[in-house]
């Protein structure tokens, strides 16, 4: 929420607190001809700047304090203008807001505001904004995933009025280009202030609800003005940058600031990967970090093959908080309902990474209703969904899906296809019925048998109780190794429909599960094995 006072003496923490101020002087352009900064004091000494923005009529400062108590602001502009200065002092009442936090070596990476670790399920609708723009009812959508219990949302920032080959935004009845003139004929020093209103609305209702936002600063990388860097200077990407820090790291809905869609894409658009893009990452992320004051994280997706994430960020370990993990797995029409390979992928990008992960894209689940506008999603059903999230489950990752309705092309808010149940499943299980927090995965558990690629078994332990969760993706049976004991409580968990069973007790020597699966009942499905 937002104080009303154009300048409030009193807010709560982890509310955004917004200053509001007119100019006396003449600016004609306030984006480039003028820098509003405050600086803010808390009660504990520590300093926090952050820079104005211009919303199309005023200006305006916005913050979220950390702690409560007596703070201090000074707000000054470049050049001085009487109108855009201000000292004065606020108290902070106490207050439990905030956003997720990344939290390397805590549970899977996350936590909440109070510091309790978080297993993260998410849903992608890029165009969120652009939707809103055109009248969509975003806020139904957010409040339904929320109670459905997802926690975040990818959404960029510009709109995309095309993904090729052949996704055109039919439901686009107005202009989503955010800078000022046209995609045609950009001026990139200036902001679409009805846009920009659209965006604040929809930020704004995000943390009404209690859901939060991963804001892709700048979309894909194959399209204008993205992969065309002499039109699209430094500069320009720099005001950009600065406008959407100023106007929107202060919501507690925005979670997660990621540079781009598959950042390898940098500087041309040309899909590979190339060392540039690294550092282009790298720098982003410190500037990004020197002008949001609120420790959002600052992530990477990632698209083309390349290196494991520890190598490319080596010469800057702290810079990337997190990675939003692109794995596929298998998608064609022989194997894409397993998503093979998917494990495997994640492990070899995260070999030695020291910061957070999500499994943030595995191919978006087809709506076979609607037009094939992407090929590659063709095999993409909801057998890969819930298979896909599984394997990046058992890797130690929350999991970000998309879906045909919503991520892009097509606009249906108001129905789910049918992996959205299997995703509501998958988090239930971590978050009720084990310590998901502690679970790591143990490869080492598995003794047999081998079965083919995207066949074996998957297994993790709890650090504390030694309870060990097995995934089965084509069912079967399992044997285990190194459980310490000489029998076993067992539970079946149903992926498809949720259910947990009654335990039973099993001797640990004997395989775990069912006869082997025939070709005809291939059905995955979870173990949970609790030895002594």
């Amino acid at each position: 929420m937002t104080t009303d006072d154009v300048h409030p003496g009193r807010v709560t923490q982890g509310s955004v607190a917004e200053w509001v101020f007119d100019a006396r002087g003449r600016h004609p352009n306030p984006h480039t001809d003028v820098v509003v900064a405050a600086e803010f004091r808390g009660p504990s000494g520590q300093v926090r700047r952050i820079e104005g923005f211009h919303d199309g009529q005023r200006f305006r400062v916005r913050f979220s304090p950390d702690e409560a108590g007596s703070w201090h602001v000074r707000v000054v502009s470049r050049p001085h203008d009487d109108g855009l200065c201000l000292q004065s002092a606020f108290e902070v009442l106490p207050g439990t807001g905030g956003p997720a936090r990344v939290a390397p070596g805590t549970g899977w990476g996350f936590t909440d505001a109070r510091g309790r670790p978080r297993f993260v399920l998410g849903d992608t609708a890029y165009h969120l904004f652009g939707m809103a723009h055109c009248g969509a009812d975003v806020a139904g959508y957010l409040r339904r995933r929320r109670e459905q219990g997802f926690d975040l949302v990818r959404v960029r920032v510009p709109v995309s009025p095309f993904h090729p080959p052949d996704g055109h935004n039919d439901w686009q009845t107005r202009s989503c280009w955010p800078w000022g003139g046209s995609p045609q004929y950009p001026l990139f020093d200036r902001f679409d202030a009805a846009w920009f209103a659209t965006v604040d609305q929809v930020v704004a209702e995000a943390s009404r609800i209690g859901i939060g936002l991963e804001l892709v600063v700048e979309g894909w990388g194959t399209e204008f003005p993205f992969n065309a860097r002499g039109s699209f200077t430094a500069e320009w990407e720099d005001l950009w940058l600065r406008h959407l820090v100023a106007r929107y790291d202060a919501w507690d809905s925005v979670w997660i600031w990621t540079l781009m869609n598959e950042y390898e894409f940098y500087p041309d658009g040309v899909p590979r990967y190339d060392r540039v893009a690294d550092l282009w990452a790298l720098r982003m992320a410190r500037r990004l970090k020197q002008l949001a004051p609120h420790g959002k994280a600052v992530a990477v997706h990632n698209g083309p093959a390349g290196p494991p994430f520890a190598e490319r960020f080596a010469v800057d370990p702290g810079a990337i908080d997190a990675v939003m993990v692109q794995s596929w797995g298998s998608h064609d029409a022989q194997e894409g309902w397993l998503a093979t390979g998917l494990e495997t992928r994640i492990a070899e990008l995260l070999d030695g990474w020291q910061g957070s992960a999500l499994l943030s894209e595995y191919g978006y689940e087809r709506n076979p209703s609607l037009p094939l506008t992407f090929p590659l999603h063709e095999f993409c059903d909801v057998e890969h969904t819930r298979r896909g999230a599984w394997r990046g489950a058992m890797s130690g990752l929350g999991v970000v899906h998309g879906f045909d309705n919503t991520w892009g092309p097509f606009l249906n808010l108001r129905e789910d296809q049918e992996g959205v149940a299997a995703l509501v499943h998958l988090a239930r299980f971590f978050r009720e019925h084990v310590a998901f927090h502690r679970l790591r995965p143990a490869p080492g558990l598995v003794a047999g048998p081998r079965a083919g690629e995207g066949r074996s078994a998957l297994a993790m332990r709890d650090s504390a109780d030694g309870t060990v969760v097995v995934y089965l993706p084509v069912g079967g049976s399992v044997r285990l190794a190194g459980l310490g004991a000489a029998s076993a409580a067992v539970r079946r968990y149903d992926p498809r429909t949720g259910v947990l069973s009654e335990p039973w007790m099993q001797r640990c020597d004997l395989p775990f599960g069912e006869a082997v699966a025939t070709a005809d009942d291939l059905q995955d499905h979870v173990l949970v094995i609790t030895p002594g």
